[in-house]
């Protein structure tokens, strides 16, 4: 395998990096801050036919919180858009043969759904929290298709829940949920802070998934890229969530914070519930054991423990 990560300093991207690494597996890892822009088609392409890639991770977003994603709207889903075109037309340029595999956000399902199902993906309008970033992961489902249509690309998409762990963001605005709750009360415990805001009303529910636990399943793919079902956008589902009010709860159990904690309500909750349907998940990956959510949540705390201060 000659393997290329896009976006490899970033969340989803450093915890494959260390997948990769953990299996003495050799790859090109490559980002904005790396120096290449996905937005600049010529850019990618001079990149691609360099390396000669068989497999592309593409763990490249513009992403950030609910709050963030609204406020830079246009911004994120003109960056997405742009990254996911001008990627797929690099790779149908210097590198057709390549299997491209791409981490699709939840956030793309339709806003009335409670469970999320593989086949229901196209039925609804996004929520409008996530109009941007949303619209732009259905694109890249569609353009995967255009380009598999015309030029024989082949793409394999892992629909994910909300994401946690490791090497997220440290700033609040640009994490993912779970991670900018545990950075602040790591913060507010650190700096003896006498309260502690939590954004939205607390009843919106969500599943997670532990970033390490993504990357083990990239692993997989990689190993059998032909199993049956990964023709089609799979779940990477456990079936299970948590409200945000719960979610502080056990954070909570974490710390010795003996600050008050209060709800901003005048930040976004989002939609309403987001679970993932898992019965294709168990078809396609039945042997996967999932990191227990207190051990993944307890990792988590480790790691913003780790680069504290900030």
């Amino acid at each position: 395998m000659k393997i290329v990560l896009f976006g490899a300093s970033g969340f989803a991207g450093r915890n494959v990096a260390d997948m990769l690494r953990s299996h003495n597996v050799e790859f090109v890892g490559t980002s904005l801050t790396q120096g290449l822009d996905l937005r600049d088609p010529a850019a990618t392409a001079a990149f691609l036919r360099e390396h000669q890639p068989t497999h592309i991770i593409n763990c490249a977003a513009h992403v950030g919180s609910l709050n963030y994603v609204t406020e830079q709207a246009a911004t994120v889903v003109a960056d997405n858009s742009r990254m996911v075109l001008g990627m797929y037309e690099a790779v149908a340029q210097e590198c057709p043969q390549a299997l491209v595999i791409n981490p699709i956000a939840n956030c793309a399902y339709p806003a009335t759904a409670d469970i999320f199902r593989e086949s229901e993906w196209w039925d609804g309008h996004l929520h409008r929290s996530v109009l941007s970033y949303g619209t732009s992961r259905r694109l890249l489902w569609a353009a995967a298709e255009c380009f598999q249509l015309q030029y024989g690309v082949r793409s394999i998409h892992l629909l994910t829940p909300n994401m946690y762990g490791p090497y997220d963001s440290t700033d609040p605005n640009k994490a993912h949920a779970l991670n900018a709750l545990i950075s602040k009360f790591v913060k507010a415990e650190h700096t003896q802070q006498p309260e502690l805001p939590v954004w939205g009303t607390g009843v919106a529910i969500r599943e997670w998934l532990y970033a390490p636990d993504f990357a083990r399943l990239v692993w997989d793919v990689l190993q059998n890229p032909d199993r049956p079902g990964l023709e089609q956008p799979t779940n990477l589902a456990q079936n299970d969530g948590l409200s945000v009010k719960e979610l502080v709860g056990i954070i909570q159990d974490k710390f010795d914070y003996q600050g008050r904690l209060t709800w901003d309500t005048s930040k976004p909750d989002g939609a309403p519930k987001k679970v993932m349907d898992d019965a294709k998940f168990r078809e396609v990956f039945p042997e996967f054991k999932f990191t227990d959510f207190q051990d993944g949540i307890a990792e988590t705390v480790k790691y913003y423990e780790s680069v504290f201060p900030y």
